[in-house]
């Protein structure tokens, strides 16, 4: 009788269906999860890498030249010092747009930084207007009501540190959006400075 039991004539094809069917299922939710995670790791990856070059490329750029100006009455026609600088920005190619209600300016020399504050109104189209010291504006291409730089834009800022420049000393004029890396406009003041200055 025990020799009987001991005998496997009984393992039919269905049950060695059932097995296989067994480790196929297996099988296929195992492939299933490492394919669904392979797929997951891509996605962020993808996200990373654009994330990083979004926030490694500005979006900013300069239009034409940039201006020192001197707008102090008492030295009109002999100009000894910049106190504003003027310059037009617009999105480099391909650029995200950027707000500009949210830019913070840092003016530095050699012997100063400083942050710039934005004026209370942000846009005067008085092309005269020139901002307290420590302060900058846009004059030009923007709305109150739409501060975004985006498309074909161009904002033209007047940005008044509270230290003027004299003649040949540099400046770096940071602009920092709120997304993206900041924008370093470099400049140097002329030997012989004007009421407006071509700055190099």
């Amino acid at each position: 009788m025990k020799q009987i039991m001991n005998r496997e004539e009984g393992f039919t094809g269905l049950e060695a269906a059932i097995v296989l069917i067994a480790f196929v299922v297996v099988a296929a939710v195992f492939s299933y999860v490492v394919l669904g995670a392979g797929f997951f790791t891509t996605q962020k990856a993808q996200e990373v890498v654009y994330t990083s070059v979004e926030m490694a490329s500005s979006s900013l750029e300069v239009v034409g030249d940039v201006y020192g100006l001197n707008t102090s009455d008492e030295h009109i026609g002999n100009a000894t010092e910049v106190d504003t600088i003027r310059a037009t920005f617009a999105l480099s190619a391909g650029g995200s747009p950027v707000d500009f209600s949210t830019i913070q300016m840092v003016f530095a020399t050699t012997g100063n930084v400083e942050i710039l504050n934005n004026t209370t109104v942000m846009v005067h189209e008085d092309e005269t207007f020139s901002p307290k010291p420590g302060n900058w504006t846009i004059i030009h291409g923007a709305k109150e009501t739409d501060l975004l730089l985006e498309g074909q834009d161009k904002f033209t800022i007047l940005a008044m540190p509270t230290t003027p420049l004299t003649k040949n000393q540099k400046f770096n004029l940071e602009v920092r959006p709120s997304v993206g890396t900041s924008f370093g406009l470099k400049r140097t003041v002329p030997a012989k400075i004007n009421a407006v200055n071509l700055l190099y």
